[in-house]
């Protein structure tokens, strides 16, 4: 990851830990505008959202003491030591979210459900992250779940739901932000605006605003404690807990609806992970949120303990008169920066689904050249903002979308416990008997809150349920229709037979140039390509079968990028290209994939000659020998350079039959689009003078770099999925109407692959599955 985000690591080991920790606290820094706006603003509405209903007739000293105890260790409980001790830990090479604790398990045990899956990917350097998948991953459980597919087919649909509550959070985080719903409504559409100077540039912006907002509610609170009641600290104990429950029965177990909105926006600080470090946001909770919190808590206890009837504006009555209006200005921006932290989640979880197969194809845009994990997503943005607003509109009062925005929380809470579990037992490999007890212990906490946020469905706890119900939809059905897709190039291969009997030329004409076939197989012929042997008169010199696939991985290395393969014997001129990324990758367009791949399979017909038996072997077929081939020139014996310059030259000395051969002129051109016109990037490509090389190999380096010359072809199939006429009622509404729907609304797949417009060959095929 590395070199491909700009970041270059000292040498000096002292040095090397003074970087790491100025950069965790610059890191930490920027945490507070995007991850903790919305945890750090809960003490405007929690005590108000709190005594609603019949708590109203136990407004005494006693109960505020309670609820300030109930407050106090649900923040201790699951933001600090669930949370910041336990889940961030459970970080998947620096990732966070659902998503991630799914690519953990997915590797660690067979419940993944991504297909074109191979045994190669097992050996990526961040595959093998954590304990080994030895001892406790070979237990009775494990071979139960990975046996039964209904039960992984449940584990995604539960790590589905899970991510569209977090979607669905982000439409409801800044509906409840402001008060007015005109004035919201403007601030909403200038927070999306926002957006798209990405995370950096935001948190530059939003940071400084919560830092003030986190010094004020200390300040605030600590002034409160001390001049309206002292004895506030005696709430510490759990033994008010027990007191208030005592006092106020069912009304207590009701109003815990309101005490979880003191830590919503939690689940920020594991999805927001990938923007920042497990460390950073540690330290940013640890020494500054998580006290400020416990303070403000504890000084709006200590006045309304002393002034009763300002529970229904309990923050703006307990802020001392002289600061009032600064402190009201910098709550009202506080307010609007709160939704930053669940924002920034969605565009995260979307690209982690969007990656694994879940979600269809979208824009990310990668928004900062040193943090890997920020990015940002024009189209998930543009629908939240117009989500928002309808929310905002429709229900023009925060405390029904406060309802709604504590079952979202504590959904996803509940969901993630959940798999945490289940990481804690197989992939951190600890006793059944830590993860059993690490479930039900927060299970019963979080299930209390659950059962308390389910009474307020009706009163707008409804609409984090619609929402995602209509986003998981949207994910299993693109999930789905892409399976089928696969499974039908899977069963409907090219006979490798049918291909050996049309002899090198393919029975038609083999014209210069090189055409890249782009399918969804990792193995096989695709049935697209005898359609197009059978309608087209001729075809490339040089065919390349590239197959860009995700891997449950975060990211994958470089070195590690391209899996090179042959599909037929030399003559044929027929290999086969494997692209792989990790669902924190992202595929950039720097116009250099062309020159990557020519290198990567220069190497693997060099590396071949060589060492014939270096590539591991999949199967005895000639398309089962794949290797995975760096494009580190200086590291091979192919000498390949790729150098920096404005003019092109490319010199090739081949020395065959007492013959020099020197091609020039191989240019790889791309669109400046800044420049509004075409330039030119200077490859050399040089065979290295060894006289000891077969002949047979030196003459398909010629054919490669005299088709590079003649230019590169992409052939991308146009694809119509349709149901079966066999096919069920709810098959054919899914895959005909709602799969269709979803394919003709996202981007497009060369859009998505950055295939360049003027080299794009589209051929149209019915996929009936």
């Amino acid at each position: 990851m590395e070199p491909e985000s700009g970041l270059h690591s000292p040498s000096n080991p002292s040095q090397l830990s003074w970087v790491n920790l100025s950069r965790n606290l610059i890191l930490a820094y920027q945490s507070f505008g995007v991850v903790y706006g919305d945890l750090s603003t809960s003490p405007l509405y929690v005590f108000t959202g709190t005594f609603t209903d019949k708590l109203q007739n136990h407004q005494n000293e006693e109960a505020i003491f309670g609820l300030f105890s109930l407050i106090f260790w649900t923040l201790t409980l699951l933001p600090l030591i669930k949370y910041v001790f336990i889940l961030l830990s459970a970080d998947d090479n620096g990732e966070g979210g659902t998503f991630a604790l799914y690519s953990l398990l997915c590797r660690h045990s067979k419940f993944s459900l991504l297909h074109n899956q191979q045994a190669a990917d097992e050996e990526l350097s961040s595959y093998k992250y954590g304990p080994s998948s030895h001892g406790a991953g070979s237990s009775a459980l494990k071979r139960f779940l990975e046996k039964h597919k209904r039960l992984r087919t449940v584990l995604l649909v539960v790590v589905l739901f899970s991510a569209s509550m977090l979607i669905g959070d982000g439409v409801l985080t800044p509906a409840i932000s402001g008060e007015l719903v005109l004035l919201a409504c403007i601030i909403l559409v200038g927070l999306f605006a926002l957006q798209h100077f990405g995370t950096h540039r935001v948190a530059i912006v939003f940071a400084p605003i919560v830092i003030i907002w986190l010094v004020s509610i200390f300040s605030i609170g600590l002034y409160n404690i001390i001049y309206w009641n002292p004895k506030i600290v005696r709430a510490l104990s759990p033994h008010y807990i027990i007191r208030f429950f005592s006092e106020t029965g069912s009304d207590g177990w009701i109003s815990l609806g309101g005490v979880l909105l003191s830590v919503t926006g939690t689940e920020a600080m594991f999805a927001d992970l990938g923007h920042f470090t497990s460390l950073s946001i540690r330290l940013a909770f640890a020494f500054v949120v998580y006290p400020c919190l416990v303070v403000q808590y504890m000084g709006q206890a200590a006045f309304l303990s002393k002034n009763l009837n300002s529970v229904e504006n309990s923050f703006y009555d307990s802020i001392p008169k002289p600061v009032f209006w600064p402190v009201f200005i910098i709550a009202t921006l506080a307010a609007i920066v709160g939704s930053q932290a669940v924002i920034t989640a969605t565009f995260s979880i979307v690209k982690q689904c969007h990656a694994l197969g879940c979600f269809p194809r979208v824009k990310v845009v990668h928004t900062s050249k040193h943090m890997y994990g920020q990015i940002y997503i024009p189209e998930i943005n543009w629908i939240l903002m117009v989500l928002t607003l309808a929310i905002t509109l429709g229900f023009q009062d925060t405390t029904l979308i406060g309802n709604a925005y504590g079952l979202a929380c504590v959904t996803i809470m509940f969901i993630t416990t959940f798999l945490i579990s289940l990481v804690i037992y197989f992939v951190w490999q600890k006793h059944i008997v830590l993860a059993a007890f690490f479930l039900l212990f927060f299970w019963c906490i979080e299930g209390v809150y659950f059962s308390a946020a389910l009474m307020k469905v009706p009163r707008g706890g409804w609409v984090p349920l619609v929402l995602s119900v209509i986003f998981m939809l949207v994910m299993y059905i693109w999930h789905y229709g892409t399976r089928r897709k696969y499974n039908y190039d899977l069963h409907n291969k090219v006979s490798l037979k049918w291909l050996l009997g049309l002899g090198p030329s393919l029975g038609i004409v083999r014209v210069p140039g090189i055409g890249l076939i782009y399918s969804e197989l990792a193995t096989g012929v695709p049935a697209i390509f005898s359609h197009f042997v059978t309608n087209l008169p001729a075809f490339h010199q040089v065919l390349v079968f590239v197959c860009v696939k995700s891997v449950p991985v975060p990211y994958v290395s470089p070195d590690e990028r391209f899996l090179i393969g042959r599909v037929c014997p030399r003559p044929y001129r027929m290999y086969r290209c494997i692209v792989r990324y990790g669902y924190k990758d992202i595929q950039r367009d720097d116009g250099d994939f062309e020159n990557k791949l020519i290198q990567s399979i220069a190497e693997f017909i060099q590396m071949e000659a060589v060492e014939p038996q270096s590539s591991s072997s999949e199967s005895a077929s000639l398309d089962g020998r794949m290797a995975v081939m760096s494009v580190r020139s200086a590291q091979s014996s192919m000498s390949l350079v790729i150098s920096e310059e404005d003019i092109i030259s490319i010199e090739d000395s081949v020395q065959s039959s007492s013959k020099s051969l020197t091609l020039q002129s191989l240019r790889s051109a791309y669109d400046d689009y800044s420049q509004q016109q075409i330039r030119r990037r200077q490859v050399r490509f040089q065979l290295p003078q060894n006289p000891s090389m077969d002949i047979s190999v030196r003459e398909e380096l010629v054919d490669l770099i005299q088709a590079k010359e003649a230019g590169v072809a992409y052939i991308v199939g146009h694809s119509y999925v349709k149901a079966r006429r066999t096919s069920s009622f709810m098959k054919k509404i899914a895959i005909d109407i709602c799969y269709s729907f979803l394919r003709k609304n996202c981007r497009g797949p060369a859009v998505a692959l950055n295939i360049p417009h003027i080299s794009l060959i589209e051929v149209g095929m019915i996929y009936y599955v």
